[in-house]
């Protein structure tokens, strides 16, 4: 018997889950709800589910086991925690929820029910993500120190006024961080082990009609490790670093201590393609703009000190 699913929200990324669960073996969409039906009305017609102008009615059909959250980002507990008190195991499009208490309160009705979470974090599933996890597991790298995610992504003016709830603090949640960035924070949080400490300059440069962010920049200490591509470990001439809390390797560190400066005679670089049919090999030469590269720099292992380890993700998947 196949698994049931059920959709709660059916704006465009509903059409996405959907798809991903037509594409399993033994699932298929069940049912779909809206607050707006005419939404719920159309994304059925074309699903061939179906279509719910009450929550309460979808959760209650046996048929359906697990639910997917496809509301906006900051209406995602309400749904979740009615699905859950319905013995439905939920799925949560990222982020979980836009504030720590909200997430806090998905994951806790979910745990009562005895029911399971998950949510959208489809790069730790990419090969290169997988191998350099291995690695990193296997400890290869030794003591990680610095982790860095760059995300040179761009929404245009349209995405935002393509929905009301866009670009606001209380339905989005954040911006550029929150929404695209998120990603490859999972990714770091994945690799370099929980945050320790966060600092950030933000701005809204390039955006009108948004109250979130477009750009984030992270405030770092002394660079431990000099990514590839990059000129140098200085600051340029002119710019003034600043340092918020305690001394550390950088904005995202774990675990940082004193490694010694930086040697580039003792620095081996590692390089992990995507596969051929989406990326061709990365390249650690200066100047390299593959939108795909996952650059791996490491101290050489038999070096006395502890190893370090700097990752550059620019992903290449699609931009949801």
């Amino acid at each position: 018997m196949a698994i049931g699913f059920g959709l709660i929200g059916c704006g465009m990324i509903a059409k996405f889950h959907a798809k991903a669960v037509a594409d399993l073996r033994g699932a298929k969409v069940v049912g779909c709800f809206d607050t707006f039906p005419a939404s719920a009305d159309r994304l059925a017609g074309e699903v061939g589910c179906q279509a719910y102008h009450e929550l309460d009615k979808m959760l209650a059909n046996p048929d359906i086991q697990v639910v997917t959250i496809c509301t906006p980002s900051g209406a995602h507990m309400e749904p979740a925690v009615a699905a859950a008190r319905a013995g439905k195991h939920v799925i949560v499009e990222k982020p979980l929820e836009i504030t720590l208490s909200r997430c806090d309160a998905i994951i806790q009705a979910c745990d009562k029910a005895g029911v399971t979470l998950s949510t959208i974090f489809p790069s730790r599933f990419h090969e290169s993500s997988q191998l350099l996890k291995a690695a990193v597991d296997g400890g290869r790298f030794g003591r990680l120190t610095v982790g860095d995610a760059y995300v040179k992504w761009f929404r245009t003016q349209q995405y935002y006024d393509s929905g009301a709830w866009r670009g606001t603090w209380k339905f989005d949640g954040g911006g550029a961080l929150m929404n695209q960035a998120i990603h490859s924070v999972d990714l770091l949080t994945w690799l370099m082990g929980p945050v320790v400490e966060l600092s950030a300059r933000t701005a809204t440069l390039a955006h009108e009609r948004i109250e979130v962010e477009d750009l984030d920049l992270p405030l770092e200490g002394a660079r431990l490790v000099r990514p590839a591509g990059q000129a140098g470990g200085a600051p340029r001439r002119g710019h003034r670093r600043r340092r918020r809390g305690r001394r550390r390797a950088g904005p995202l560190a774990a675990g940082a201590g004193d490694v010694g400066p930086y040697a580039p005679g003792r620095l081996t670089a590692w390089t992990v393609s995507m596969p051929a049919s989406a990326a061709s090999a990365a390249t650690t030469s200066a100047g390299t703009d593959s939108e795909v590269a996952s650059t791996i720099i490491a101290a050489d292992p038999s070096a006395e000190r502890p190893r370090c380890m700097s990752a550059m993700f620019t992903p290449a998947w699609p931009r949801v």
